[in-house]
């Protein structure tokens, strides 16, 4: 289901927990899992609990619980933008706006092309760099300007 590297990094992850509390290594190794497959299928859920000996439904929970995992299809790249209310003050809403524009798409949306997906995030503990992104729930843009997000989407783009 996972790749040999994959279940390496996941086992190092568990290596950090005591023998008997391998499932406190869920979130790494659903992170690891959705970095390998793109998002996280059932099966792929139903493996990561399985290689941690917890029950399945432990691990969806956690799944469907955190925003940085993905339960269906995304595109290659995922833009959450913070819409919190510092962030929100700060430019958060018109950054949002802006990025639906330019790429024609709506929250939870994804473009045509599958190059982009749109998602609406809370705060991301970034609030004196606002307006923030994140992209693919690893690089997060601070201080968004339209000419900032002009610049992204055309790095992006290329991608």
């Amino acid at each position: 289901m996972l790749s040999q590297e994959s279940l390496q990094q996941i086992d190092r992850e568990i290596a950090k927990y005591p023998a008997d509390q391998k499932q406190s290594a869920v979130m790494a190794a659903l992170r690891i899992a959705q970095v390998e497959k793109g998002w996280l299928r059932k099966e792929v859920i139903e493996f990561v609990a399985s290689y941690l000996g917890m029950p399945a439904i432990a691990a969806y929970e956690v799944a469907s619980f955190y925003n940085m995992y993905d339960l269906e299809p995304v595109g290659r790249h995922k833009i959450t933008v913070c819409t919190n209310l510092p962030c929100a003050l700060s430019g958060g809403v018109h950054a949002a706006d802006y990025v639906r524009k330019k790429l024609g798409i709506g929250f939870n949306e994804t473009t045509p092309d599958g190059k982009f997906t749109l998602r609406e995030g809370e705060c991301m503990g970034a609030c004196g760099d606002a307006p923030v992104l994140l992209v693919n729930n690893h690089h997060m843009c601070s201080w968004m300007t339209t000419e900032k997000i002009d610049q992204l989407l055309a790095e992006l783009d290329k991608k």
